[in-house]
């Protein structure tokens, strides 16, 4: 029987070295338009943030749900955690206000 060799590919944001302790934490998951309106105020709050699986968002806006299969997440270091739940929760309750 062949041995099977699995690659684990760590996402790294594009800034950082080898040795840093930075980690990539999901903040928010949805359709591709909420992920960015969260990835624009955490950037208007200073904090850098990446958003993963979004060409199926874009491609297959349908099948994005917030938080189920194939939903967009945005990512932040885990340094600016913290902060970034905070603008995270501060847009969750506008929208739910709005409705």
């Amino acid at each position: 029987m062949a041995e099977v060799h699995h690659r684990v590919h760590k996402f790294k944001f594009p800034i950082m070295k080898e040795n840093d302790d930075i980690e990539p934490v999901e903040v928010f998951a949805g359709t591709i338009w909420a992920a960015q309106m969260v990835k624009s105020l955490l950037e208007d709050s200073e904090i850098e943030a990446f958003l993963l699986d979004e060409n199926t968002g874009t491609l297959a806006p349908w099948y994005t749900s917030a938080g189920g299969a194939g939903s967009v997440r945005v990512v932040v270091s885990n340094r600016d955690y913290e902060r970034a739940r905070s603008v995270v929760e501060e847009y969750e309750n506008n929208i739910r206000t709005r409705s």
